[in-house]
């Protein structure tokens, strides 16, 4: 067992309806390793996360993915309220998840541009994990899953390497704009 990522919504219903789960669970899923790597700024300690440089080595604005770590749900907001000593925690903690809330209200579109030239720009990089600078830490094995970015490595879960899991992202996406939802988040468990 291990620590698993999924992008969630505010309408969870309208995604997770029928048969879900047998039609596109490897279209739309995310591995192991792309849990991993966006965990990687509380994991690294000298060096710069690999999705850092990624979005340097590409030019794009990676910080919106970053913010979909910061949604509160409602069972981790109920947590957290729970081990507040004081009123003031729990108005800070209300607070802080309304502004994080509010953060990211609407913003599919974003997301989606975000992935979509995150793709673009990394097909045309044939050698990423030399460009990426070693870290202290490598959970990643980046020489396997940043490489062959074009190719899917992967079930479409187990052993996906970046490109699949960017192009499992998209997939997820574009079915969810199908069914309006406009917020976009990840969910751990």
């Amino acid at each position: 067992m291990g620590l698993d990522i999924r992008i969630a919504t505010e309408n969870e219903d309208v995604i997770f309806e029928g048969n879900y789960s047998e039609v596109y669970f490897y279209q739309h899923s995310l591995s192991r390793t792309f849990c991993n790597l966006m965990s990687r700024r509380d994991v690294i300690q000298t060096g710069e996360p690999e999705l850092d440089q990624i979005g340097q080595i590409t030019g794009v604005d990676i910080s919106a993915l970053y913010d979909m770590n910061d949604y509160p749900e409602e069972e981790s907001l109920a947590f957290f309220l729970s081990m507040a000593y004081t009123d003031q925690e729990k108005q800070t903690l209300l607070h802080q998840a309304a502004q994080n809330k509010a953060k990211l209200q609407g913003n599919i579109a974003k997301i989606t541009e975000l992935i979509n030239q995150l793709i673009h720009k990394l097909t045309a990089i044939d050698n990423l994990p030399a460009l990426l600078t070693p870290t202290d830490y490598d959970t990643l094995d980046n020489k396997t899953y940043f490489s062959n970015f074009t190719v899917n490595q992967g079930n479409g879960y187990i052993g996906n390497n970046f490109g699949q899991d960017l192009r499992n992202f998209k997939n997820f996406l574009e079915y969810a704009q199908s069914k309006g939802i406009s917020t976009v988040y990840f969910n751990y468990g």
